[in-house]
């Protein structure tokens, strides 16, 4: 969970600044998160939430803080991708990230049985969101799959936590207590209508073997 006085202190260094400063913050810091595969010591999610209370107050734009979140998300998750993919095993040799060793492991069993719906929600999560790209690099996974994945996943993020602090306006107490429920939502909603999905395909697919199986009825004997 996000701490408030982490926000307040970001909130006080990110209001000094020019607006075109805080764009270029904010996308600076979305962009190392997960292009730098230790993201999860820097503070992204947080710097998102709170240009958005910038944004419900005048100083920036709603509509382009959005923008710009999303392209350095999906900008930073594809450079990951590419160091993961040619430095491979060299990068799970750092120091910071021998810590996680079990983590990653998870992480990547993870990968190998979901692929790109393992890339979509890790988006969601703070520690697999700094490593699932470069993770899914070294898995070989397939680029273009990894990119629709890592898209969509980037649209969401970016625009639902960008729109939480702007709504949120300068409410911190309420945006510490609630910013994890936001992913926790948003993470139920997708896997309630993807599981919907999968049933009806299923059901579908029983009927069609139900149909083929079954006899054909004998047509009417004439007397």
């Amino acid at each position: 969970m996000i701490s408030a006085s982490i926000i307040s202190f970001v909130l006080n260094e990110l209001h000094r600044l020019p607006g075109i400063w805080v764009y270029g913050l904010v996308m600076l810091l979305v962009f190392g998160e997960t292009a730098l595969f230790v993201g999860f010591v820097l503070p992204g999610e947080t710097s998102v939430i709170v240009a958005g209370v910038i944004a419900s107050q005048g100083n920036i734009n709603i509509g382009a803080l959005c923008v710009l979140v999303v392209v350095a998300a999906i900008l930073g998750d594809s450079v990951g991708f590419f160091l993961g993919h040619h430095y491979g095993e060299r990068l799970l040799e750092l120091k910071l990230l021998q810590r996680h060793r079990d983590e990653l492991d998870g992480a990547m069993a993870g990968m190998q049985r979901r692929g790109p719906l393992y890339v979509f929600f890790g988006r969601f999560a703070a520690f697999l969101r700094a490593v699932m790209p470069g993770l899914a690099g070294i898995s070989n996974m397939h680029y273009r799959r990894f990119f629709v994945a890592n898209a969509l996943g980037g649209m969401v993020w970016g625009v639902a936590y960008s729109l939480f602090g702007y709504y949120g306006g300068s409410q911190l107490p309420r945006i510490e207590k609630y910013s994890s429920w936001v992913s926790i939502g948003i993470v139920a909603l997708i896997v309630l209508t993807i599981v919907g999905f999968d049933l009806l395909r299923r059901g579908r697919r029983r009927r069609k073997l139900q149909a083929r199986a079954s006899p054909p009825t004998p047509p009417p004997t004439q007397p």
